[in-house]
């Protein structure tokens, strides 16, 4: 039986174990559908193994935390205030296969 995995979404690596909440950058899926990452790694008791597969399911998608940004040149009489909020998603993992 698989303990965990290490699959890889949206351009980064996770280690994940079933029933997990993780939150990722925005996944083409709306809240409900199922998703299945790339699976890089799975481990458990008898060692890790390449393959494997992992089941997930998309929440819901939400904003993060506002970041804001001020960059200035002194003596330039130069500043800009800039910011952005990242969409992301929250992905339960509801199977590992090993």
């Amino acid at each position: 039986m698989a303990d965990y995995a290490v699959i890889a979404l949206g351009g980064k690596q996770y280690r994940v174990r079933e029933g997990e909440t993780i939150v990722v950058d925005r996944v083409a899926a709306e809240p409900g559908d199922s998703i299945s990452p790339k699976v890089l790694a799975v481990g458990g008791a008898d060692g890790i193994s390449d393959g494997g597969s992992v089941t997930a399911e998309v929440e819901e998608h939400v904003l993060g935390p506002k970041i804001t940004v001020f960059t200035y040149r002194a003596k330039k009489d130069s500043k800009r205030k800039m910011g952005h909020r990242s969409r992301l998603s929250r992905v339960r993992i509801t199977g590992i296969g090993g």
